[in-house]
């Protein structure tokens, strides 16, 4: 019952009882002057009733169907018209899940979801089904597990948009004729064993050592192939092995308070002198290996 119903009846009964008061006679209560104001107090409590803007009342006259009211005041005819159904057109939300539903690669799983959906046909809502709100949670409920049985781990893991979408539009085509659309449809988890999500793991940590040791031996190769480089050039320019060595050298003496021990014959190498006879001892080598 709503409050300005309340309160039209309230102010008339105290209307009549006032006037009843007033216009009586000898002063004693007259009832013929307050009895169509009681009268009129008992038909605005039993009729008038209001919708709020998210509201449609489904009313019934003798059986039949009179007509969806509201929002704001609407009238009934009291006895003979009856409210069966007040429809609230919100967007609404349901929680379902499936436990233990086995995938298409006969793996268990848990599986929560939410569905959003709202009235759009009232009349059809409150008279083609007797409870949509649980025939709603019915049907999502075989709608996943329907869904999990045609999809594969990976997948349902994976990709759950469309997962979602397939819901959406299986759950929806059969909401329809009950005149509710469903909105969306979001996984909000899958639970597997922890056996498998511990296979799963190693499997995953296999796969990462796998393309970890790729990565390394295609640097090692490269690696290989640029020292092969360097050796040809230094092959042919033992003037340039020389500056290297002596580079070298230098980088190692860099920090303060480091020995070096250095090979007489490394010194030796380093003579310009002796680097020009090396030179020219390996240039017939290097065109005899070129001819």
């Amino acid at each position: 019952m709503n409050a300005i119903t309340l309160v039209l009846s309230a102010a008339l009964l105290l209307a009549g009882l006032l006037f009843g008061g007033l216009w009586s006679a000898e002063g004693m209560f007259n009832p013929a002057v307050a009895l169509p104001f009681l009268a009129l107090s008992v038909l605005v409590f039993l009729s008038l009733r209001m919708a709020n803007v998210w509201e449609k009342f489904v009313v019934l006259r003798m059986g039949r169907l009179q007509g969806v009211r509201g929002p704001g005041l609407f009238m009934i005819v009291p006895v003979i018209d009856r409210i069966v159904a007040i429809i609230d057109e919100r967007i609404q939300t349901t929680g379902f899940n499936a436990e233990q539903a086995l995938t298409r690669d006969t793996v268990p799983v848990n599986v929560d979801a939410v569905i959003f959906w709202h009235v759009r046909d009232a009349e059809a809502a409150a008279l083609r089904i007797t409870n949509y709100r649980e025939a709603i949670d019915r049907i999502a409920q075989t709608s996943l597990r329907e869904m999990i049985g045609a999809s594969m781990l990976a997948a349902l893991l994976s990709d759950r948009r469309t997962s979602n979408e397939q819901l959406r539009a299986e759950i929806g085509t059969k909401t329809a004729a009950w005149g509710i659309d469903v909105m969306s449809v979001e996984i909000r988890d899958v639970a597997i064993p922890v056996a498998l999500q511990d296979a799963m793991s190693r499997q995953a940590q296999a796969e990462r050592e796998k393309q970890a040791r790729i990565i390394l031996g295609s640097a090692e190769a490269e690696v290989a192939g640029r020292f092969v480089d360097a050796a040809e050039a230094y092959a042919g320019h033992p003037a340039a092995l020389q500056l290297r060595a002596m580079n070298i050298i230098y980088e190692t003496t860099k920090e303060r308070g480091a020995t070096i021990l250095i090979p007489t014959s490394m010194i030796d190498s380093m003579n310009p002198a002796s680097a020009l006879v090396l030179s020219n001892m390996a240039a017939p080598a290097v065109r005899s290996a070129a001819e």
